[in-house]
């Protein structure tokens, strides 16, 4: 076997030996993570669902007042119940949480549309609560249809004829399929299957440098008969294998998940079959390389395996940045773009939810310039294994 071969094997076998070490790096980042994710989505689309379907507890002052209007809620599944005994009450009561939104109708209301007279009616709500928002704006939907409706009764009683006040008939066409649609929700997904690869092989990059210092093993090591070239690629290529691992549990976690996901009530269908776990995966296995290696580079300059810990931290966090960039930005791919590493993944990765067609010159270009980079970063690591201020 060659020196590379049994250092990865080495490798291997001691980070299975550490059983709470490796179901740390397995399951947290692959596992916890979605079902984190489907489990706040879930939550939220069922919140959202729910109560758009049920009936809203609207509390209502001054509803002697308009009793027409009060009817015309009814229809609109909201049902008028007791409110504060005044405004004052009613603006502390939804300071503190006791109401969500109430609506205010002013005395002069039924005389001021006697009058042709804009009446007043209050909707005291707070936006800064997500629940309160929701429900004032049903409110405002339910007072806005009730205000249409009333001006087109005018507007005929006075022999004019509604559509005037319609001068254009402006039909919105979406051309975005469910697919594309899905991806709006699911467009960060690439950040968790990054996330997840580094830190399974975290570990594994830390104990090659740091870990070694630290028990004082590192020393023997480089005094066997092996290049420390070869041991540097060995301990790489290791945590490769752990990272890889981790991208596929991540992948097949997400597209388990996904099928829990009430996403079709939404008009969403994301495309994230086996096929497309296959192709993430194929696509990811380069960054790989470049993961283990940066993790590896930046390990080497701490002087224990705690330090190591809080510098590899920023690794994780540096290929969220340009996905951060352009999530902000709707940034549409192209072939300059894909020489980027992450970025490159996230924008495949994007396109294949959507279902979009994939530009094979873009999946070349990715693997090529992210191997590229990882290959330069692991020659960089065994430029720097070779000095001796490795030791310490």
């Amino acid at each position: 076997m060659s020196p590379i071969s049994v250092v990865i094997r080495k490798e291997i076998t001691d980070n299975f030996r550490d059983r709470r070490t490796l179901l740390s790096a397995l399951l947290m980042g692959p596992l916890f993570g979605p079902i984190l994710f489907a489990f706040v989505i879930n939550l939220s689309l069922q919140q959202q669902l729910g109560n758009e379907g049920e009936a809203l507890d609207l509390p209502v002052i001054g509803r002697e007042h308009a009793p027409a209007l009060v009817d015309y809620l009814t229809s609109q599944n909201i049902n008028v119940t007791d409110a504060p005994e005044n405004r004052e009450a009613a603006v502390e009561g939804v300071r503190s949480g006791r109401h969500d939104v109430v609506v205010i109708i002013s005395a002069s209301f039924g005389e001021d549309l006697s009058r042709s007279v804009a009446a007043t009616v209050e909707v005291v709500t707070d936006q800064s609560n997500t629940t309160a928002e929701r429900e004032s704006r049903r409110a405002l939907r339910a007072l806005a249809a009730y205000n249409q409706e009333l001006a087109a009764i005018r507007l005929s009683a006075r022999g004019v004829s509604p559509q005037v006040l319609r001068p254009l008939n402006i039909d919105l066409v979406d051309v975005s399929t469910p697919s594309g649609r899905s991806a709006m929700l699911l467009g960060m997904l690439s950040y968790f299957f990054l996330f997840a690869l580094l830190t399974g092989g975290m570990n594994l990059a830390i104990d090659a440098t740091a870990g070694e210092r630290e028990r004082g093993s590192l020393e023997p090591l480089l005094c066997l008969p092996v290049e420390r070239d070869q041991l540097i690629f060995g301990k790489i290529l290791a945590a490769c294998f752990f990272m890889a691992l981790s991208c596929l549990l991540s992948l097949t976690s997400f597209a388990i998940v996904l099928k829990f996901l009430p996403l079709e009530q939404l008009g969403m269908t994301p495309n994230f079959g086996p096929d497309v776990v296959l192709f993430a995966v194929l696509l990811l296995l380069p960054f790989t390389l470049l993961g283990a290696s940066l993790m590896t580079l930046v390990a080497s300059f701490t002087r224990s395996y705690k330090e190591a810990q809080t510098w590899v931290g920023a690794v994780l966090l540096a290929p969220t940045l340009p996905i951060l960039i352009v999530s902000i930005l709707q940034v549409r791919p192209s072939t300059e773009l894909m020489l980027i590493p992450s970025l490159s993944q996230h924008l495949l990765l994007v396109g294949m939810i959507k279902n979009e067609p994939v530009d094979m010159l873009h999946v070349v270009v990715s693997v090529i310039g992210t191997l590229v980079a990882g290959v330069f970063a692991a020659w960089l690591c065994a430029r720097l294994y070779r000095r001796e201020g490795l030791l310490g």
